[in-house]
């Protein structure tokens, strides 16, 4: 699945992160457990087992989300779609291993008439977002390596 590059808001961030990508991914799957330590999400559930197809529901800085898996390789790659007011966004993540971890590499778009307007009043509001979703997921994943030692 490709993000949709033309859109007001559309976003590619990369972040190498001393885990495993097993490790990584089991953070970045467990949708149920997101709230515990990405900051900006209030409340996550998915409405069963991690396949295409399978819809999750979040609610982000005041958003109530629904999305959609659309692709797994199960330590490499997911990607979703989703729904909210206004917004249709694109969402990928790919882990790919590293002699010092694991390199994560996002990706996502925002299209529709709120990004339209947010794009004027917040013009990096996704860099912003993104950057504080993989830092917080580099900080969970490193500091769950440092209890397993």
């Amino acid at each position: 699945m490709e993000i949709d590059h033309q859109a007001p808001f559309a976003c590619h961030k990369e972040i190498l992160i001393k885990a495993a990508p097993k490790d990584i991914w089991k953070l970045q799957t467990d949708i149920d457990r997101w709230t515990t330590w990405q900051t900006h999400i209030t409340k996550s559930s998915i409405e069963g087992k991690l396949k295409v197809g399978t819809v999750f529901h979040w609610k982000a800085r005041g958003l109530n989300i629904t999305s959609t898996l659309q692709e797994i390789q199960f330590n490499k790659h997911i990607a979703w779609t989703g729904r909210s007011f206004g917004t249709y966004a694109c969402h990928t993540f790919a882990f790919k291993e590293r002699k010092n971890g694991t390199l994560v590499i996002a990706e996502e778009s925002l299209n529709g008439w709120l990004p339209r307007l947010m794009k004027l009043i917040m013009p990096n509001y996704l860099e912003e977002s993104m950057d504080s979703s993989l830092k917080n997921l580099k900080s969970k994943a490193e500091e769950n390596i440092k209890k397993k030692r």
